[in-house]
């Protein structure tokens, strides 16, 4: 079982109604179109952040990173980063995910409460 989020750049929704459908439309446009999306310099940047923080779970030789997928960049598509995390871990992956979003002026989404997060 994982704990997903979204991350993305792009104005702040005005509402977590509005930030689903934006999550959605990114999602179809940069996920589901069989396209290749190199991730955006910010998107990177926010990966490499997160990797500062906990490896890579393909070079995680200790078992302590909280990601379900390696290598994380690779959940990165354009503006848009989705990821998973391992749900025993999530509490504080997340949080500390949905802070450094906030902190780089990305947005945050919570499907799992189908909302914003800003921590």
């Amino acid at each position: 079982m994982s704990y997903d989020l979204a991350v993305w750049e792009g104005a702040s929704p005005a509402d977590d109604a509005a930030a689903r459908t934006t999550l959605d439309d990114l999602y179809e446009r940069y996920v589901c179109s069989g396209t290749e999306h190199a991730p955006t310099p910010k998107i990177t940047e926010y990966v490499a952040a997160l990797l500062d923080r906990w490896p890579d779970l393909s070079e995680d030789e200790e078992d302590t990173s909280p990601w379900s997928t390696g290598p994380l960049i690779g959940e990165a598509r354009g503006p848009l980063v989705y990821f998973p995390m391992r749900y025993s871990m999530a509490d504080e992956a997340s949080a500390f995910a949905a802070r450094l979003a906030t902190s780089m002026g990305l947005v945050c989404f919570d499907p799992q409460v189908d909302g914003l997060r800003s921590e």
